[in-house]
């Protein structure tokens, strides 16, 4: 479809979405709201909360094993098998490092100038130290530069004459001129066996490795790269500078997390993490330090959690070092601690006495975002005390990926009124017993029960739901598990008012778009950059509230717009190369199908009557993707859309604008 025809169809789609989404609503709390959920429709609902979407033949297995039986095994994740997903992630092996390996193994600007400076040495391995090696010297070209450009004037004013006709400096940040062309190298080195091409290039002169990897481009940079390692793909692009040491780790987490959401067979335990990990939301980009924690602030204390006792998740992540440095705890100090009080005895060059350095950031979001809430029932004067009760939390050199630590000479002595209660003196225990009595309060209690239900119930949850999540979380020792349980076993989960009430945020979406087509997401990174585009970059919300769930905030006209696009992209496999095959689709619900009668849209929509070949694959994409669930209006454009594209496209092209037009659909938003 030309550029001019998308356009008039997203305003087309758009139009029938504000007037379909309203009518849509009012149907489902109109005349359907007493109805009950048929079985198909039970297995649609469990698995549009606890997936990021159905796969084609999902819906049918849970209807068949029953909903119940999917659900407990989901909740025991362990227990189901990830091989494919696993095989997949083993091409970022950044996952798995340890944050101090991470800081070796990708550093940033810093660890290179402690290394220019003397105060590091070198990696002892040696394909890792050829790679520090180029970005060393590009260091010290871009500090020679700078050197030269920050002369004194005098000098430059001797000669004037002679100034304004010298050669222009040397950009000492480009690699080095002369010798041998991107190209020629890449010539060379693709002529090794490919076990021994890293090797060829490290011993190359580090000027010559600087010029490939930067400049070497395709098809001869294709061929290196997909012969390479995963490893040797890293090195690769940490000498080629783009991106540079610590942009490796950071593309290769923001990949798996969309790897994860569509390719995990654990999908309840990765749509929990997701909760999570924006319930105690990390901002990547705060500093260098976070990239070296965020992979296993992920792994082991949102994931490792996301299914246990809240307390046991709220302490893994207040005591992880990158909590600690997003909410500044790991440099907040006590100003009557030992080590403020030394700070008063030396004051400063300028005769000032230094601050003592109390931070109240993680004290206030942990009681306002993380545990009772902003109507928790605390003060500033609380805020305060928990600051100094959580003094000498820190980390032990971060630049270096160093573990949590806790500093007693940090630490605020004497005992603290906190909550109407006294805390004594007991360094670290302190700020255990603390976090562990957050856990256990009423208003904990309820908070987390209101964020769950508003998350996989309703924007606005029942109360009487929320009471009795709340209940449940109290008399269970804040056990997610049985939480989730009581969720799912009550009626407002099952209410039809509740069916297909959820807007999707635009990672559920972009996965619950290649998990509906079973798509395969063989250009992760172009993923990455889609979702950066529709509002939703991976870990880069930078408040610490994290990414909201409700529609006000993702459903908008720009944002129908973007997802339209998005859908045509995909369904004409121009999204990054990954190829899409409607026509396999369509002849796997054929093939999977239930009898005729149940092919048409449901019964509820007044639709147009099927007239041919093209209606009947239309209804039975929308079964596919969407359980048939169409509004009139929407469907109405759809065909109007399909009768315009039609004499202009052939069978497989027209079957590709149907599957996009159906994401696109203001229906394919719900889930």
């Amino acid at each position: 479809m030309t550029r001019a025809t998308l356009s008039s169809l997203s305003l087309a789609i758009i139009t029938a979405a504000l007037l379909t989404s309203a009518a849509f609503t009012q149907s489902s709390t109109s005349h359907k709201a007493q109805t009950p959920l048929t079985n198909e429709e039970r297995a649609q609902q469990i698995l549009d909360r606890f997936t990021f979407g159905p796969r084609p033949d999902d819906v049918a297995a849970v209807t068949k094993t029953g909903w119940e039986a999917w659900f407990n095994r989901q909740l025991n994740p362990d227990s189901i098998s990830d091989a494919e997903l696993d095989h997949r992630l083993a091409s970022y092996p950044s996952l798995t490092m340890t944050p101090s390996q991470v800081a070796m193994n990708f550093p940033d600007g810093g660890v290179i100038r402690q290394i220019a400076a003397g105060k590091l040495s070198m990696p002892q391995d040696p394909m890792l130290a050829g790679a520090y090696g180029v970005m060393l010297a590009r260091y010290k070209r871009r500090q020679a530069k700078e050197a030269a450009a920050n002369q004194p004037s005098t000098m430059q004013a001797k000669d004037s004459a002679s100034t304004a006709q010298a050669p222009p400096p040397i950009d000492l940040d480009d690699e080095p001129q002369g010798g041998p062309t991107a190209q020629m190298l890449a010539s060379q080195i693709l002529g090794y066996p490919k076990n021994l091409r890293m090797q060829a290039i490290m011993r190359l002169p580090v000027e010559q490795r600087m010029v490939l990897c930067r400049r070497v481009t395709d098809p001869q940079r294709s061929l290196l790269l997909n012969d390479f390692t995963p490893r040797e793909r890293e090195l690769f692009q940490m000498m080629g500078g783009g991106p540079a040491g610590i942009g490796v780790p950071q593309n290769e987490l923001q990949q798996a997390k969309i790897l994860r959401a569509i390719l995990s067979e654990r999908q309840l335990q990765e749509v929990m993490t997701d909760f999570w990990f924006n319930h105690f939301n990390v901002f990547l980009h705060k500093n260098p330090i976070e990239t070296y924690y965020l992979a296993d602030y992920e792994r082991n204390a949102i994931r490792a959690h996301a299914l246990g006792k809240f307390r046991d998740l709220l302490l893994a992540t207040a005591q992880h070092p990158a909590m600690l440095d997003y909410l500044d705890n790991r440099t907040s100090i006590g100003p009557d601690s030992p080590a403020a009080n030394r700070r008063r005895m030396n004051p400063n060059q300028n005769g000032k006495q230094a601050n003592p350095g109390l931070n109240e950031n993680y004290g206030r979001e942990v009681m306002e975002l993380h545990t009772v809430s902003v109507n928790g029932g605390y003060t500033q004067a609380d805020v305060t005390n928990l600051a100094k009760i959580l003094t000498g939390w820190t980390i032990d050199h971060p630049e270096l990926g160093g573990p949590f630590v806790f500093n007693p000479r940090w630490h605020e002595p004497g005992t603290k009124k906190w909550f109407g209660q006294k805390i004594k003196e007991d360094g670290f225990s302190e700020g255990v017993k603390a976090l562990t009595w957050l856990a256990a309060q009423p208003q904990t209690a309820h908070f987390i029960s209101y964020k769950l239900a508003q998350r996989f119930v309703a924007d606005d949850p029942p109360p009487a739901l929320v009471d009795r999540m709340a209940k449940t979380y109290l008399s269970s020792d804040g056990d997610i598990r049985q939480i989730l349980r009581t969720m799912v076993h009550s009626p407002e989960f099952w209410s039809r008012s509740n069916y297909r009430n959820k807007v999707k945020t635009p990672l559920e979406f972009v996965a619950s778009a290649f998990r509906a087509t079973d798509t395969n997401p063989a250009n992760p990174g172009a993923l990455v950059g889609v979702l950066a585009r529709m509002g939703e970059p991976l870990y880069q919300m930078q408040p610490p509230t994290g990414y909201p769930m409700t529609a006000d905030h993702w459903m908008n006209s720009a944002a129908l717009v973007d997802r339209l696009n998005f859908s045509m992209q995909l369904a004409t496999s121009k999204l990054g190369g990954m190829k899409f095959d409607a026509s396999h689709l369509l002849a796997t619900g054929v093939l999977n199908s239930p009898p005729a009668a149940t092919l048409r849209v449901a019964q509820n929509q007044e639709t147009a009557p099927a007239t041919g070949p093209e209606d009947n694959a239309l209804e039975l994409m929308e079964q596919l993707l969407i359980a048939g669930d169409v509004s009139a209006k929407t469907n109405t454009v759809i065909r109007e859309q399909l009768r315009q594209a039609q004499p202009q496209q052939d069978t497989d092209k027209v079957l590709d604008t149907m599957a996009a037009l159906i994401l696109g659909s203001p229906e394919f938003q719900m889930r």
